[in-house]
């Protein structure tokens, strides 16, 4: 993955999908920002705007400027790499 990039995972506690995530992204060494979505309507209320949806793991992947991110929200890990490493 390009140093450039920039990845924010939208989570919340309890969620087997977000650690699966975090694991996927801790065994590539990539940094991430977390957005935890615990007891906050108003979160999901920005997914819902984005993406159409209010579940998590989200997973947007941008440039370090934030000028641009691609959001991944299909829960196929293998999409997600395809995405990191593009």
């Amino acid at each position: 993955m390009s140093a450039a990039k920039k990845v924010v995972l939208w989570s919340k506690t309890g969620c087997h999908y977000c650690a699966e995530v975090k694991e996927l992204l801790g065994t590539h060494n990539i940094a991430f920002e977390n957005i935890s979505v615990d007891g906050n309507d108003t979160l999901r209320d920005v997914l819902e705007v984005k993406y159409g949806i209010r579940h998590v793991p989200v997973v947007e992947v941008g440039t370090g400027d934030g000028s641009s991110y691609a959001g991944w929200t299909n829960l196929k890990l293998d999409e997600l790499e395809t995405l990191l490493h593009a």
